[in-house]
């Protein structure tokens, strides 16, 4: 059983960016095969990560939910649906040298998915045997996990700008995992984009009212905008890029 990290945040917090390194630095230190997911509806994990994606899981749930209200359907008639599904499933898995990337995608149709989530749970639940790490770059209620469609998750990294209110916004994510009866063996915070990396006092005084657990405080840096303004990877930052410093910090007190 792959023991899986989710990443969660709201909006804007450089949380993609941080699954994104935390991937790569978890392959550089021997962890993989990783399975990545990206159930972000927001979908660029693959941008951070430096890969093409062609394929969405959402895809095939839109496929396959439509097929039976099609004339001629794309499914052939000698194939089960769930044969069809792990066949397009498989497709959409996207092979790296040390990691494979899986785009949860939305379905943009009306109507009802849950068979075809259904499917799309087993082939998961099949494929998490292969990879000792699933990280999951997930918005921030965590829908896919919640529903049960994504293994449950052992490992929960909440992500948060230096903000009071962002802090605020890691608490009530913290508070809807113990809601949904979710129960990671650790649910910790990373800081990000914080000035000379270091935390306000007030921040500091709003995660301590949360009751999070501060896993580490990424320095800002220019670099990352100025990458991202180019169109290039942020896996590609240098070797001696503070980001990357401060997320092998992390990775060493997770202790995967």
């Amino acid at each position: 059983m792959a023991h899986v990290i989710a990443m969660a945040g709201k909006g804007g917090v450089g949380k993609t960016t941080l699954t994104g390194i935390l991937i790569q630095e978890m392959c550089r230190a021997k962890k993989g095969p990783i399975l990545a997911v990206d159930a972000d509806a927001n979908s660029n994990l693959n941008e951070v990560l430096g890969v093409e994606v062609d394929y969405t899981l959402g895809d095939i749930r839109e496929e396959i939910a439509q097929a039976e209200m099609q004339v001629k359907s794309p499914i052939p008639a000698s194939m089960s649906k769930a044969d069809y599904a792990e066949i397009k499933f498989t497709s959409a898995l996207v092979e790296e040298d040390d990691f494979d990337l899986l785009v949860m995608g939305r379905t943009q149709g009306k109507g009802c998915y849950c068979y075809v989530n259904g499917l799309l749970q087993a082939q998961l639940a099949k494929l998490q045997n292969n990879y000792p790490y699933i990280v999951v770059d997930n918005e921030a209620g965590m829908e896919h996990i919640s529903r049960g469609i994504l293994p449950g998750m052992q490992t929960a990294i909440l992500v948060s700008d230096c903000s009071r209110r962002g802090v605020q916004a890691a608490g009530r994510i913290a508070q809807l995992i113990h809601e949904c009866g979710m129960k990671p063996g650790m649910i910790g915070l990373i800081v990000n984009r914080a000035p000379n990396g270091e935390l306000n006092e007030g921040t500091a005084q709003e995660i301590e009212k949360q009751g999070l657990n501060l896993l580490g405080v990424i320095p800002q840096d220019d670099t990352v905008y100025e990458y991202d303004c180019d169109g290039k990877p942020t896996v590609q930052l240098p070797e001696d890029s503070p980001v990357k410093i401060a997320m092998r910090e992390i990775i060493k007190k997770l202790n995967f």
